[in-house]
């Protein structure tokens, strides 16, 4: 592929990077604005909020790993309130801790050690139905934005020239199961995918590298409700 093609395709692909990233940025904010709105007309004025804190299991997609192996905290708080007798409304502000994790396996002599980790402020806002008493569904999307993010590898953290930055943003997708426990409190458990990269591939294949990446998280914490 010659020069000429090679920038012409990166200008597209960066374009269509643009018109996705706009477009998840709209729907976004539209979420955020029904949900200000419907916090103003709530069902019976009901508005409540809380401290929550978890454990993440993630992995990331196009890289070399696979399985939730790498372990993570999150920890933040929420507020919610109904819209209807069985459907809420809701939105968080947490940290989370995401990434991938491969550990040297001495059953296949594989003694190749590699970690990302992750680290990010999340806001996902949801809508969810409470299917009876104690349990609910819920979904949503959530936005992101990266804090910290480094790679280790057998011989420690890799040096800056060998690593390629991880995008600014992340914006995620997620659906969830959320039991109450008590008056207080709750457990929420749900899976989260970012449907934009994390990190685009730039060109050719490299050997922890083989593909745009994008963050795959299975969670699970629990919810404090406060008195406001």
């Amino acid at each position: 592929m010659s020069y000429e093609s090679r920038v012409m395709s990166c200008d597209l692909r960066f374009t269509i990077y643009d018109l996705r990233l706009g477009s998840v940025s709209i729907a976004f904010l539209f979420m955020v604005v029904l949900l200000a709105g419907l916090q103003t007309k709530s069902y019976g004025q009901r508005f409540e909020g809380g401290i929550l804190g978890g454990l993440n299991a993630s992995q990331v997609d196009g890289d070399h790993t696979t399985g939730y192996h790498k372990p993570g905290v999150l920890v933040g708080g929420y507020v919610q309130t109904d819209i209807s007798r069985s459907m809420f409304v809701g939105a968080e502000l947490k940290y989370s801790q995401k990434g991938s994790r491969k550990n040297p396996d001495p059953k296949t002599q594989d003694q190749e050690k590699y970690i990302m980790r992750l680290g990010y402020i999340d806001v996902p806002a949801y809508v969810g139905i409470r299917t009876g008493e104690t349990v609910s569904i819920f979904t949503g999307l959530s936005f992101g934005y990266l804090m910290h993010g480094t790679e280790y590898d057998n011989y420690g953290e890799l040096v800056e020239i060998e690593q390629r930055a991880f995008n600014d943003f992340d914006f995620q997708a997620f659906l969830g199961v959320r039991f109450e426990l008590t008056d207080r409190i709750s457990v929420d458990v749900r899976g989260a995918y970012s449907f934009l990269p994390i990190r685009d591939l730039p060109g050719d294949r490299i050997d922890y590298w083989w593909n745009d990446q994008y963050n795959n998280v299975l969670s699970t914490s629990i919810l404090y409700r406060l008195d406001f």
